[in-house]
């Protein structure tokens, strides 16, 4: 079974356990409501516990595997695309998970490059805007209600970035 395969059973059966068995301790993540990626295992399995509970009707649609540059160090290495459609607050979200692996990717050992293999880098891209910002205000609740990031500051009424 593929990294992107264990990732996408991972994430369909909501096991915190299994994905931190596939995330390398610096993964970086990449939000399409942050400018800079949340980094390293403890905060993006943080994220993580967030975000399946921000999902709701999650689910995967399609799948491309491949290579591509990762942001971190511009490596080329073995890459997964799995589309996905959820909603949250009743915004229907379609997006992209792009899944980077460390070293070949080939963890089964057959040179094919598509094995094994952790995930290093990881980009979530989502659209349409208006669902991007339900998720933003979602994802920052469930993040500060989890003691990962800060909260707002008093009468700050307004969107915030995270």
């Amino acid at each position: 079974m593929t990294a992107a395969e264990r990732f996408r059973a991972a994430v369909e059966s909501r096991d915190l356990a299994a994905l931190d068995d596939l995330f390398t301790d610096d993964i970086r993540f990449y939000s399409p409501v942050k400018f800079t990626p949340f980094e390293g295992k403890p905060m993006v399995l943080g994220l993580f516990g967030v975000l399946l509970r921000t999902f709701e009707d999650f689910r995967y649609v399609g799948d491309f595997t491949g290579s591509s540059e990762t942001s971190a160090d511009g490596t080329v290495a073995p890459s997964a695309v799995l589309l996905f459609r959820a909603t949250v607050n009743g915004k229907e979200i379609h997006g992209i998970d792009l899944l980077h692996l460390d070293g070949d990717g080939d963890g089964d050992g057959d040179g094919d490059g598509h094995g094994g293999g952790r995930i290093k880098e990881f980009t979530v891209m989502v659209r349409p805007q208006s669902a991007v910002h339900a998720l933003s205000e979602a994802v920052l609740a469930g993040l500060v209600a989890e003691g990962l990031v800060p909260a707002p500051p008093a009468g700050d009424a307004g969107p915030r970035p995270l």
